[in-house]
């Protein structure tokens, strides 16, 4: 049967406006749709800061309770707590998670996002299209006779205990972090974690905040990026630390203020896994390769490409039984937190590695920018993307050339990636090239040339 789904439905989650494309009557609907679908036994849930969170998880945790379901209530809490609760509890019966948050995207949006029994993420073909056709065409299962209990989790003390795994409290040293929560839901794990660490924090808009008083937490913005790096140099830290709304994203900032792009924090953390996980296989995305490829090999891992979108990364890590996979978007996934994406576990990693070594970051990134220079992500609107992309596979069609994510095409000396966005009408580009930024820059031009003409 083919029906027309709420827009807020979209491939990997539900997104859209609250209240015009989401709201508490489909909130509701959206616990019974997926009770339907699935039959859980438990399912963990928790919501992000955003004002109209409470509401929506209200009404989810009633349709899931009326269907019979449990429901364990984490309150405020990061996607990925989510996704520890259903990974770490499936021997006490939890069935999977659902988190409701709309991450970065503005203030009058919220949105759902899903697992299922070991934190496996739904998508649209794995459950989201059933679930919303039940929806449309009126067939949702009456209540159950037997209604669904609901608990609340007390505390975070098993998710803290699990972040605190991945580092060795003896080798770490007393540095200085600048730590940007953007009003976000991170601060309540940060000051969890700030008790058991050496580290001091200098927290910037630490308060958990709907309201979004210095705007809606998203790092990559230009004028949040100068925001973090401004109180960097002016606290002389170590390091600089932002996220998210949700925090299963993080992004860097080295001693001198300089964002890190994801790209280079993808190879970082691939060794740091290699070094405790030797010959082990990492994942990355096909957007920028090079340098991640050539750490992983030379310190005896086994680099593995596969297609850019978490629900992708994540079947093909459990396939592979990859230690860790990267995404320059700064997602990073670990084969111990459930083949999930954390904005926790990657930070924690990274001072580690600088108290251990008594090193800056700019110095263990230095050479890897020198060696693989990038364009940085290039968003571009077009009107007829498949087009473009035919145009330039046209004029740049002498190089190597492979499918796996859009087109990505290698040179010698360069390399690029060109691929449609899954929710708006762009193309995305990504250019890198062998220590040569004159050629970078030249390559980059050519191809936006090409791309807007």
């Amino acid at each position: 049967m083919s029906v027309e789904i709420p827009s807020c439905f979209k491939a990997y989650d539900i997104r859209g406006k609250v209240p015009d494309e989401l709201n508490p009557e489909l909130a509701r609907n959206i616990g019974k749709a997926f009770a339907a679908v699935f039959k859980p036994g438990k399912i963990a849930v928790g919501h992000d800061i955003r004002l109209s969170s409470p509401e929506l998880t209200l009404a989810l945790v009633e349709g899931l309770l009326e269907s019979g379901v449990d429901v364990l209530h984490l309150g405020l809490c990061g996607t990925e707590e989510i996704y520890h609760a259903a990974f770490s509890l499936e021997n006490q019966g939890v069935d999977g998670g659902i988190v409701v948050t709309a991450s970065h995207n503005p203030a009058d949006y919220n949105g759902m996002k899903f697992v299922t029994r070991g934190a496996r993420p739904v998508t649209g073909e794995s459950g989201l299209q059933k679930m919303a056709e039940l929806i449309v065409i009126g067939a949702l299962p009456s209540p159950s006779l037997k209604r669904g209990k609901e608990s609340v989790v007390d505390g975070k003390t098993a998710y803290i205990q699990h972040l605190l795994s991945y580092v060795n409290l003896g080798e770490l040293s007393s540095i200085k972090l600048v730590v940007n929560n953007g009003n976000g839901s991170a601060a309540p794990v940060v000051d969890l974690l700030e008790k058991e660490l050496p580290f001091t924090f200098v927290k910037v808009f630490h308060e958990p905040d709907g309201n979004f008083p210095h705007g809606v937490p998203n790092p990559l913005l230009p004028e949040k990026r100068e925001e973090t790096a401004k109180l960097v140099r002016e606290h002389g830290a170590d390091m600089g630390v932002a996220w998210d709304g949700d925090f299963d994203r993080c992004f860097f900032w080295d001693e001198q203020g300089n964002f890190i792009e994801g790209y280079y924090v993808v190879g970082l953390l691939a060794l740091e896994l290699l070094n405790s996980h030797p010959g082990e296989k990492i994942l990355h995305d096909p957007r920028l390769i090079w340098n991640t490829r050539e750490l992983v090999s030379g310190a005896g891992g086994v680099p593995v490409m596969t297609k850019t979108g978490h629900a992708f990364i994540k079947e093909r890590m459990r396939e592979e039984e990859a230690v860790y996979g990267g995404e320059m978007s700064a997602h990073h996934y670990f084969k111990s937190f459930g083949y999930c994406d954390s904005g926790m576990i990657p930070w924690l990693l990274v001072a580690s590695l600088l108290g251990r070594r008594k090193v800056t970051l700019s110095s263990l990134v230095a050479d890897c920018r020198l060696a693989y220079p990038v364009s940085g992500e290039i968003n571009t609107v077009v009107d007829d993307p498949d087009d473009v992309i035919a145009r330039v596979e046209k004029q740049f069609g002498g190089g190597e050339k492979d499918y796996t994510d859009g087109l990505s095409i290698s040179f010698p000396e360069y390399r690029f990636n060109i691929r449609k966005s899954n929710t708006e009408p762009l193309l995305r580009l990504n250019v890198e090239s062998r220590g040569n930024q004159a050629l970078l820059d030249e390559k980059t031009k050519e191809l936006l040339d090409v791309i807007k003409a």
